[in-house]
């Protein structure tokens, strides 16, 4: 098995170490050789071909990147693919099944709460952790759950009324 850090761009000078990684992304154990330098966001999308997960500014500004990591959000473009070893992880690709959309997913779109749709997938995922710890959050908790998203498009107001209108179909699905 090559270095995934090859496939995805310029090899570098000299021998770089790998380390083997065995991570639970979306359900699925995925084994994979990584260069212990190679970012999360950076395996998710080139390595694992999982181009949901967005890259915007690999400094934690945007949240563009955002995954669950053990059931919590965090910015994957700030960490190493070697620090989930043995972990869960969860991109948006986990949200809808082959034939219906995921509540979250079907918000955004009946509330119309994407425009150019780059902040989506990290939005939707922190708006998933949310939701997976409180199905009845006030418009002031969805504005500090995505505090960490940044959105150029929206204003926010929409994405808000998605992630509430998401809230309650999923309180009337698990009644």
């Amino acid at each position: 098995m090559s270095s995934l850090y090859e496939e995805i761009s310029a090899p570098p000078a000299g021998d770089v170490p790998v380390r083997r990684v065995t991570i639970d992304v979306n359900g699925q154990a995925r084994t994979v050789d990584v260069e212990p330098r190679l970012l999360l966001a950076h395996l998710i999308r080139q390595g694992l071909k999982l181009t949901g997960t967005h890259t915007g500014c690999d400094t934690t500004s945007c949240g563009a990147c955002t995954v669950l990591f053990d059931g919590r959000p965090i910015k994957s473009c700030t960490m190493f693919a070697v620090q989930a070893d043995g972990h869960k992880v969860e991109t948006v690709e986990s949200l809808a099944s082959a034939s219906e959309l995921h509540p979250i997913q079907e918000g955004f779109k009946e509330k119309h709460g994407l425009q150019c749709g780059f902040c989506t997938p990290g939005m939707m995922m922190a708006a998933k952790a949310l939701l997976e710890r409180n199905l009845n959050p006030t418009e002031d908790e969805i504005r500090w759950a995505i505090s960490g998203n940044l959105c150029r498009c929206t204003g926010y107001q929409n994405i808000v009324k998605a992630i509430l209108w998401a809230a309650e179909k999923m309180r009337a699905e698990s009644k």
